[in-house]
């Protein structure tokens, strides 16, 4: 081995990594094209995101104003006089309980080439609201849709005995009115089945912070990998329930500015999945690459730069591959057969350079572990850079063990002297065909 070959080879993995990040680069821009497209027409298909606030309550105050009116008499002059009318006032009223019952049922839906993480929910909540003032008041309730695209079915939303009016605009919010007597309280009943795409949230208030009393929210899934997104508050109770959970948050009194939200399970998309490996792809052959030179290096060998360009093309293979095969066949299948194509190429080729020993024994395991492997681990999130980190330590503690005792200045310096021994053997006499003696 020689630093000029060491150059080469440094070439060659610079190549390849040029080459992966502009696959990669692609895969991204790719599949946020097809993502920005594609959400829109699922939301309008199936449901947009769901995030429902709590009704709101009002007390409506009667009051008398005066205001002085300028207009015309009959002589064109200009009069003043004075007009007394009656102006109402809404004042906000907290609601004095909740109890909200949530079921959420996955129904993950493919649109394209990516998977979308939609479910659907049935919602049904009990409220009560009371007349806080000394006066019998009208209390009107405001109800507002979690989303404007989707469809509400069994939608009931009564007031008291009051039934609310029918829906014009999803992006509008429905209102009863009941009349009650002073400290008197009536029922709030809100229900609908619907269908909702991302992550599903309640608010206390549609915005700011609310305060809230008397609160309490069952609910229910037919999934276990649950989580809850960012601003969101955690349940106080779980228990499982088959292959969901029943989750349930309970507060007497509370002021907050979070929320309660469950973040269905993403569906395991190829596009991202597959950028994500591609952009791995300089680690897997930066160890195959150092493992490939010191095993040389070990057994007196030394593979040339046009073998590591080869053996990169190969393992480019890869990435290439699954990039466009994900795109017609399932992404584990397409992983498989990626994996296999590329360890054909490089066992094949080095049959022909070293044997079978170098082929199988040290590149092909070299390379299940460096290129599949540790892009298996992908399919695992969460666990990959542990993987990796394994891997790599293993591999350190090995390639120690191994050239411990190698002297390094003496392998670049016979490196160096085999460079010139062609020429010198080309200028001595052949020998003869019997041999010396």
């Amino acid at each position: 081995m020689t630093t000029g070959r060491l150059v080469a080879i440094a070439f060659v993995f610079g190549c390849a990594a040029f080459a992966w990040g502009t696959l990669g680069t692609s895969l991204v821009a790719r599949t946020g094209e097809s993502d920005q497209h594609l959400a829109r027409e699922v939301a309008q298909l199936w449901g947009g995101r769901h995030a429902q606030p709590a009704p709101e309550a009002f007390l409506e105050r009667p009051r008398l104003v005066t205001e002085e009116v300028q207009e015309k008499d009959g002589q064109g002059r200009t009069v003043t006089r004075q007009v007394t009318r009656t102006v109402v006032d809404r004042v906000p009223v907290l609601l004095s309980s909740s109890r909200l019952q949530v079921g959420i049922s996955l129904d993950q839906r493919r649109k394209g080439l990516l998977w979308y993480d939609t479910y659907e929910v049935d919602f049904r909540g009990s409220y009560r609201v009371r007349n806080t003032d000394p006066e019998p008041r009208n209390v009107v309730v405001q109800f507002r849709f979690p989303s404007a695209d989707a469809i509400y079915d069994a939608f009931v939303f009564r007031v008291g005995s009051q039934e609310a009016a029918p829906a014009s605009d999803l992006k509008e919010a429905v209102s009863a009115a009941v009349r009650l007597e002073p400290g008197s309280e009536a029922p709030i009943d809100v229900a609908y089945r619907s269908r909702g795409l991302g992550e599903w949230t309640y608010a206390f208030a549609a915005t700011g912070v609310a305060q809230v009393r008397d609160f309490a929210l069952e609910m229910t899934t037919d999934f276990a990998a649950i989580d809850f997104p960012p601003g969101t508050l955690s349940p106080g109770s779980r228990q499982r329930t088959g292959d969901g959970w029943r989750l349930a948050w309970r507060f007497d009194s509370l002021v907050t500015g979070q929320k309660i939200g469950m973040d269905p399970p993403q569906p395991l998309n190829p596009g991202p999945l597959a950028a994500r490996i591609t952009f791995f792809a300089p680690v897997s052959l930066l160890f195959f690459f150092t493992v490939m030179v010191i095993l040389g290096v070990l057994e007196g060998r030394s593979l040339h730069p046009v073998n590591y360009f080869f053996l990169a093309a190969a393992f480019f293979a890869f990435h290439l591959l699954l990039a466009y095969l994900v795109d017609h066949v399932n992404v584990h299948a397409s992983f498989a057969v990626a994996s296999a194509v590329s360890v054909l190429l490089v066992v094949s080729y080095l049959r022909l350079v070293g044997g079978w020993r170098l082929a199988v024994r040290q590149a092909g395991t070299a390379q299940v572990l460096f290129l599949v492997l540790f892009s298996y681990a992908f399919f695992h999130e969460g666990y990959t850079g542990l993987t990796v980190t394994v891997g790599a330590i293993v591999t350190l503690y090995i390639l120690m063990q191994l050239t411990g005792r190698v002297d390094w200045g003496q392998v670049f310096a016979d490196g160096a002297l085999a460079a010139t021994r062609p020429a010198a053997r080309s200028s001595a006499p052949p020998e003869p065909p019997g041999g010396r003696g």
